[in-house]
């Protein structure tokens, strides 16, 4: 697949002698949702801001379909929506007028079905002769997100969009992602809502301390790096491991009621039969056996407390 989002050796040092990004390279594929997941300070915003030519980097660049956000800023914001953490709006503009303003702020003439598509979408068109500054947070969520949408870029960053807002709109945003991201938009989010990354991302990004630590497909990430348990809840408690079961790396738990078996990787199924062929001969029985696997939450916890 084509990229359409190049990131090269991008760094950013603020006049504090702060130091935002180091050497930072990517490529965002035409089409793909990227998640970029980091703790608070690592930089994601920081890398937005320069893609979206709101901050200048202090060396390396950045090709929005082949146009440099410095160099060919006009063309390349053109390619690229915003939704920012912040609410920010024109309060005392109506809804319609501030999503007009927006496109025409792009250069794209006036299209008023590509407006009322934008707003009937974010359910907004009932609302579109009221002022913005009377909306709820929710709906002033909504408008921003119709702001960046009205002229119609292929790159979409989503910064933490659903951060404070309700169940509603949260669900109806990320509806709103994947029907994006079927007409062909690439969408680049940020979020803390790692379960939302697992469910909608296909390629997971992970930055810590301004440095990309890992990008990779997600679901390549989850079979590599995703630990499986399988519990055997026992009929009995044991007081310990029975010797002839040492080779299957079990643990016990406290109440020595449940044999915990981790694994890795795929293709345990041999494993897991000899396993429970073992016990049988030890008559050692079950009332219950379950499977587990680790989370992205719990992958990336873990990457990020191993970098260095």
């Amino acid at each position: 697949m084509q990229a359409i989002l190049r990131i090269e050796n991008l760094n950013k040092t603020y006049a504090g002698g702060l130091t935002a990004l180091r050497s930072i390279n990517l490529e965002i594929r035409e089409g793909e949702i990227f998640a970029l997941l980091g703790p608070n300070g690592a930089g994601k915003t920081t890398l937005i801001g320069i893609a979206c030519g709101l901050v200048n980097a202090t060396s390396g660049r950045v090709l929005a379909g082949g146009f440099d956000v410095v160099r060919e800023a006009r063309a390349a914001r053109s390619l690229i929506g915003l939704v920012p953490q912040e609410i920010a709006t024109d309060a005392f503009e109506t809804v319609s007028a501030a999503a007009r303003f927006s496109r025409g702020l792009f250069g794209r003439a006036p299209d008023p079905a590509v407006v009322e598509r934008v707003l009937r979408t974010l359910s907004l068109w009932d609302r579109r002769d009221t002022k913005i500054m009377t909306l709820s947070g929710g709906m002033k969520r909504r408008m921003m997100i119709a702001k960046a949408l009205v002229h119609e870029p292929k790159i979409l960053f989503l910064d933490e969009p659903s951060a404070g807002v309700d169940v509603e709109l949260r669900r109806d945003m990320w509806q709103m992602v994947r029907e994006l991201r079927n007409s062909g938009v690439t969408i680049i989010l940020t979020t803390h809502y790692i379960e939302e990354a697992e469910e909608m991302a296909d390629r997971i990004g992970i930055i810590n301390r301004g440095e990309l630590i890992l990008v990779e497909e997600k679901a390549h990430l989850m079979r590599k790096l995703g630990r499986k348990e399988l519990r055997l809840h026992l009929a009995e408690r044991l007081e310990s491991i029975p010797l002839p079961l040492a080779p299957f790396n079990l643990t016990l738990s406290e109440d020595g009621m449940t044999l915990v078996h981790s694994f890795e990787t795929e293709g345990e199924r041999d494993r897991i039969t000899a396993l429970l062929r073992e016990l049988n001969q030890l008559h050692l029985n079950f009332r219950d056996l379950e499977t587990q696997q680790s989370s992205l939450e719990d992958i990336f916890v873990s990457l990020v407390r191993a970098a260095p």
